[in-house]
């Protein structure tokens, strides 16, 4: 399913490598600044979906630690920041500017952005490798139009060790190194009801995504372990039971599917290869917004660092519950006990069911950006959406994300306790960041 403003054969890549570019004489180095920040996250953006290891919690990973790395590079030099050096999970002391000598943030700006991008997405495929190749050396040269050398060397020199020192913090989070794509290679899938099994005849998929995700190391949540929510409903197979009452739900639903239910379906489908991913589409509606309020740099990268935490811990608690739970799929369920010949709309995703991976982040993202530009914000969600599907406007962001979470259950592809309570766990876990002290 290609989606609308996502381009083929690598040409968005090629149209944002070509266009790319700071305007180095165009309102001072603030504005300088500020088109580096939002041209490495586009090109991001891009990435997500033409790196093939990039699955939701693989991207989410990568943004967080690209906001944090965005967050440090600004807080070094601005007594009004303060550094998350010992306030987020297992990060140290990081190295400061040189004292006496004189720095530019667009060119440490510039100069952590290209580290981390290229050490995230180093398995791209050749459009994103020529993309990256591109963009280097046109915004390692405009970010320093203008500088003194010594100025340029000095900021150069700095933000490859602030670059160096996040990703030697990211390599022992436990997920550095992805593996088959992120499927284990052996994998005994179990045997007694109500536990997930596979829904796809892909012979990679016969083994669940990335299932131990929920031991890395967070961000702002303290741990997992502190993590609890309800249990889903017991399993039946009892035509008289909840559950079972639960999955003829999905099934109804499907069968009898709106128009525009089936459009709510398919523009959240954020479906990996072919989308920014779930994390990716929170950050795209989160630099929108920042560009509608005309956000300065200091606002843009707080509010990225923040929310690349917030989207990495949902998917860790997330994660760290769907394999405690373990729970079949609706698909497997209603095939074998309602209707054979009954398919989703949308591809059940090859893990677990409960929670729902869209309703935890995006409840966590939408509390975040909540807490950022306040409750009432009303959008028109601008990101790529898929061919024959309109963009969806909302008077909110919370609003957004209750029609992201509703959404699984019009794919096909959620039970409806999986939806709400996944919802409660996002909230519960985006509340660690918003208590992390970014201002002085």
């Amino acid at each position: 399913m290609q989606r609308r403003g996502f381009l083929t054969s690598g040409v968005a890549l090629a149209v944002l490598a070509g266009l790319g570019g700071v305007r180095a004489g165009a309102a001072g180095r603030e504005q300088v600044a500020q088109d580096v920040l939002g041209t490495w996250i586009r090109l991001a953006l891009e990435l997500v979906r033409h790196t093939p290891t990039m699955t939701p919690p693989v991207a989410s990973r990568a943004l967080a630690y690209l906001g944090v790395g965005c967050f440090e590079a600004l807080a070094s030099g601005d007594a009004t920041l303060v550094s998350l050096s010992g306030q987020v999970q297992g990060l140290g002391a990081l190295p400061g500017r040189t004292p006496g000598q004189g720095h530019d943030t667009a060119v440490i700006l510039n100069t952590v952005l290209d580290g981390l991008i290229h050490a995230f997405f180093l398995n791209t495929g050749p459009s994103g490798q020529r993309a990256l190749q591109t963009l280097t050396a046109r915004l390692a040269r405009q970010a320093a139009s203008g500088l003194a050398d010594d100025v340029v060397a000095a900021s150069r020199g700095y933000g490859a060790a602030l670059a160096r020192a996040v990703l030697d913090w990211s390599a022992n989070d436990g997920g550095a190194v992805i593996d088959n794509l992120g499927f284990p290679r052996h994998w005994t899938v179990s045997d007694q009801p109500g536990h997930w099994l596979p829904t796809s005849k892909i012979a990679l998929q016969q083994a669940p995504l990335l299932p131990d995700w929920g031991r890395n190391r967070t961000f702002a949540l303290a741990s997992v372990e502190g993590l609890s929510m309800p249990d889903p409903t017991p399993y039946s197979e009892d035509p008289a039971s909840r559950f079972y009452a639960e999955a003829k739900e999905v099934h109804d639903t499907v069968v009898h599917l709106t128009e525009e239910q089936g459009f709510i379906a398919r523009f959240w489908s954020d479906d990996p290869m072919l989308s920014y991913t779930p994390p990716g589409h929170w950050t795209a509606i989160l630099m929108q917004v920042a560009s509608e309020k005309s956000w300065s740099l200091t606002e843009q990268v707080e509010a990225l660092a923040l929310m690349g935490m917030v989207q990495a811990d949902a998917f860790i608690g997330c994660w760290a519950m769907k394999y405690r739970y373990d729970l079949v799929r609706p698909v497997t369920y209603i095939q074998k006990l309602i209707d054979p010949a009954w398919t989703p709309i949308l591809i059940t995703p090859p893990f677990p069911e409960y929670p729902s991976g869209h309703s935890v982040q995006s409840a966590a993202g939408a509390a975040m950006l909540t807490h950022l530009f306040g409750g009432d914000y009303a959008f028109t969600d601008e990101s790529p959406a898929p061919d024959g599907v309109p963009q969806r406007s909302f008077a909110s962001f919370n609003a957004a994300a209750d029609e992201a979470a509703i959404s699984r259950l019009y794919g096909g592809i959620h039970f409806r306790p999986a939806i709400e309570q996944g919802q409660a766990l996002g909230r519960r876990i985006a509340s660690h960041a918003m208590a992390l002290k970014t201002r002085a």
